[in-house]
């Protein structure tokens, strides 16, 4: 006695589509596409349509007599994003290969995607973007009024790997003139050990270093698998042989005290009561303030506020 399957019967039941296929339409006998193949499909269809839209002059190329292909040659994208031409294809292509956050990275840049496109890409690909530029859900309208209101005082919004995600005009030239840097630099482990100017306005240079260290240690341990992390903590290996140092210690610290010194490199020295407001139940990102300790530092966040209003 033969069993019948699924398929047979959901297709031989009353009222099922008189062709053979199921009552949604489908051909029980056709084979059926993994989330992931479909998401391949897609990314390859996304990748070939941003590729096209651009002119080869947008990015410095010449157009030539015989182009036909519109936008760019899929061996121009592999160029400008420094990786294989093979391995760019078989993407196009839909082949199932591995790609990284920094790969990613490179076609976003090369193709030219705004912040939406970037995120999709991201997306399709199941990968985390690492550029803490992109946009944060947390850093509402609302919540940059916010930080607006507070002045004078030093405020931002930053997340748990200390990208500085919003700031007010005070804090913006509390340190270093943060509107200098690209989005991807406004880091504060990467500031620490990093930027001259930055490090400059760190009473106790060493000390915070080694301290930044220790924390950024202990909040790691959160989010050893997680790409944006891992490139973050490469980049400082990379660049700072004191975070390699110190990140070689393997010390690990909690919240440190909350009152701060800092010499500005206008105003002076400033003394500050740190206060951080978490914008979750997890700590994720946050709103870091800082208060004045006593009136000659009141007054001194008075004047580095006017000096950024002036600058603005």
């Amino acid at each position: 006695m033969s069993t019948m399957t699924e398929e047979q019967a959901v297709r031989d039941a009353p009222g099922a589509p008189a062709d053979g296929t199921d009552r949604h339409g489908r051909d029980p006998e056709a084979p059926r596409s993994s989330e992931s193949e479909v998401r391949r499909a897609e990314l390859a269809a996304f990748l070939r349509s941003r590729r096209e839209r651009i002119a080869p002059e947008q990015v410095g190329l010449p157009r030539g007599a015989r182009r036909r292909t519109p936008g760019l040659r899929r061996e121009e994208v592999a160029q400008l994003a420094a990786v294989g031409v093979t391995w760019y294809t078989w993407l196009e292509q839909a082949r199932d290969i591995t790609v990284s956050v920094q790969v990613l990275d490179a076609l976003a840049r090369t193709l030219m995607l705004d912040v939406s496109e970037r995120a999709h890409l991201f997306n399709l690909a199941g990968a985390v973007d690492p550029a803490p530029h992109t946009q944060c859900t947390s850093v509402t309208p609302a919540l940059r009024m916010v930080l607006e209101q507070m002045e004078p005082f030093p405020a931002s919004v930053q997340n748990s790997r200390y990208d500085i995600l919003a700031y007010n005009r005070t804090y913006s030239r509390l340190f270093c003139d943060l509107d200098a840097l690209p989005p991807e630099d406004r880091n504060c482990m990467l500031l620490t050990f990093t930027h001259p100017e930055w490090r400059a306005a760190l009473v106790t240079p060493d000390e915070t270093a080694r301290l930044m260290a220790a924390k950024f240690r202990a909040s790691m341990a959160d989010h050893l698998a997680d790409p944006a992390w891992k490139m973050l903590l490469k980049r400082l290996q990379r660049e700072s042989p004191d975070f390699r140092q110190a990140w070689e210690r393997h010390e690990v610290r909690g919240p440190a005290s909350k009152r701060k010194q800092f010499r500005n490199a206008d105003v002076g020295l400033l003394t500050l009561d740190h206060t951080d407001l978490w914008l979750g139940p997890v700590n994720g990102p946050r709103v870091l303030t800082y208060a004045p300790a006593n009136d000659e530092t009141r007054e001194r966040l008075e004047k580095l506020h006017a000096l950024a209003l002036a600058a603005a």
